[in-house]
């Protein structure tokens, strides 16, 4: 039954779009004409259409026009209806159907661009090809869509779908579906030691949004916030959005050199489980003297655990959230690695004093989260779906770990990969120095991330990230070797 039901609402969807698509076709060929500048050429040709000026046209009958273009006439009677509810058309039966308002012209010309950003501004680079597929993908931060469990997650929505049927359809709760919640919380107590409850957590549309929530409630302009450099650049251009100097401090192979961190600073961004991008874990001393930082210097500190579920080795410590005892830690946590980024959902561990200030800015941003997709995942986390997931990825990626460490191997005058303990990226130093590194990739069609692009200051090492998210096999091979030819061309 759910399966047929499931065929009757993707049909009725698909007839959805194409009435909307054609309705948009109709409404620009009646009143902009065949000649007008658009967004590009029509697949249909009307020869009883014209100019803008020809208001009131009578347009032929949903039969005839079916007819003359080959589709269904239900497709073009649904069109015709959007079109006389928007009051483009109308008519009566036996008379026909007329145009009756025409919009403004389509502006020939650009307009003007008007006011630009602020000069705080600084825009991203494109790093990675997070968004074009090349020939060799090794994207950083990004997972196969192919691998989300389809199944499983399909049978969640649909029981998320009518679950939401029989509510009654007021606005969610600012912090987020709280059985989501407390299945997170029931996550982070077994995976990373971390003892927290439902009210704790604010459900987020991504880790970059609880970024932008906490930056929002706790950065003011002018305040010092310390980064590790190298870092992850949407962070550090979450803070310089908000007014505040960021100040890069550098990590050695214990992580953050705490010792480095300025006394200004009001707020520390870290990522002690797997280091952004170089990869190693923060030790114990270096994690207590972040929180005595803190405590000294009544600071927050921001933890971005953005991919600390996939190890490879011995068992991690615990979250750095487990040893706070003063609420001064924020955890920030993510499903884009381990489900994938389309699904839009993150999680923050709130500190108690920021909760509240926390939940009035996200009521007055976007107010909640979806909550389908919010039952879905409370869903497949229940059942035991996500964890089943979980233990299938961590097999695939450390398949996928041992194929690249053996295909980098093989080219040891070349580089040399930094010790990686989790994650799905490795952090590749070259032995010689490429000053067009990034035009080296772009040449061979390689989708990778120079070392370069994650500091903020002159970069101290020379190398590439390589994501192993979305490659696998033979494709590893082919990529690691137009890499080796790329650096030494």
């Amino acid at each position: 039954m759910s399966c047929g039901l499931s065929r009757v609402v993707e049909k009725r969807n698909t007839l959805r779009l194409e009435s909307d698509w054609f309705a948009n076709k109709i409404q620009f060929r009646v009143f902009h004409g065949t000649n007008q500048r658009g967004p590009g050429p029509c697949k249909f040709t009307f020869p009883w259409t014209g100019p803008a000026s020809r208001s009131y046209s009578r347009l032929p009958s949903s039969r005839v026009l079916a007819a003359e273009l080959g589709v269904s006439r239900r497709l073009v009677v649904e069109a015709y209806e959007r079109l006389v509810a928007e009051g483009f058309l109308g008519g009566a039966p036996g008379r026909g159907t007329f145009v009756l308002r025409v919009p403004p012209p389509l502006p020939r010309e650009a307009e003007r661009p008007g006011p630009g950003p602020g000069a705080h501004w600084r825009p991203l680079p494109d790093w990675g090809g997070r968004r074009t597929p090349g020939r060799h993908n090794f994207p950083g931060g990004v997972t196969d869509r192919a691998l989300l469990p389809w199944a499983a997650w399909r049978r969640a929505m649909m029981a998320a779908l009518r679950e939401a049927s029989r509510d009654i359809g007021l606005y969610g709760d600012p912090r987020g579906e709280a059985s989501l919640r407390l299945a997170i919380a029931r996550y982070l107590g077994y995976s990373r030691g971390l003892a927290c409850d439902g009210e704790s957590l604010l459900i987020t549309q991504g880790a970059q949004q609880g970024l932008d929530l906490l930056a929002r409630v706790r950065v003011a302009p002018g305040d010092t916030v310390a980064m590790e450099e190298p870092g992850y650049p949407p962070a550090r251009a979450v803070f310089e959005a908000r007014g505040a100097r960021v100040v890069p401090v550098p990590v050695d192979e214990q992580g953050l050199c705490v010792e480095r961190l300025p006394d200004s600073a009001s707020l520390v961004y870290v990522t002690p489980s797997h280091q952004f991008p170089l990869g190693m874990p923060m030790s114990l001393e270096r994690r207590l003297a972040l929180l005595a930082f803190a405590r000294r210097h009544d600071a927050l500190v921001v933890e971005d655990d953005y991919d600390g579920e996939f190890r490879f080795e011995e068992r991690p410590l615990d979250a750095l959230k487990s040893l706070d005892r003063e609420g001064r830690v924020a955890y920030l946590g993510s499903f884009s690695k381990v489900l994938h980024a389309d699904l839009r959902l993150g999680y923050l561990v709130m500190p108690p004093g920021l909760a509240p200030a926390l939940l009035q800015a996200r009521a007055f941003s976007d107010g909640y989260p979806p909550l389908v997709t919010q039952r879905a995942l409370a869903r497949l986390m229940i059942d035991g779906d996500f964890a089943r997931h979980l233990r299938r990825m961590q097999r695939l990626y450390t398949a996928r770990r041992t194929r690249l460490g053996d295909a980098l191997a093989a080219y040891p005058a070349l580089w040399t990969p930094l010790p990686q303990v989790a994650g799905i990226h490795v952090a590749l130093c070259l032995r010689s120095p490429v000053a067009d590194l990034s035009a080296r990739l772009a040449a061979a069609d390689i989708r990778a991330n120079p070392l370069a692009a994650f500091y903020a200051g002159e970069p101290s090492l020379n190398g590439v990230l390589l994501g192993f998210g979305v490659i696998d096999g033979e494709a590893i091979d082919r990529g690691v070797a137009a890499l080796a030819e790329a650096v030494t061309r």
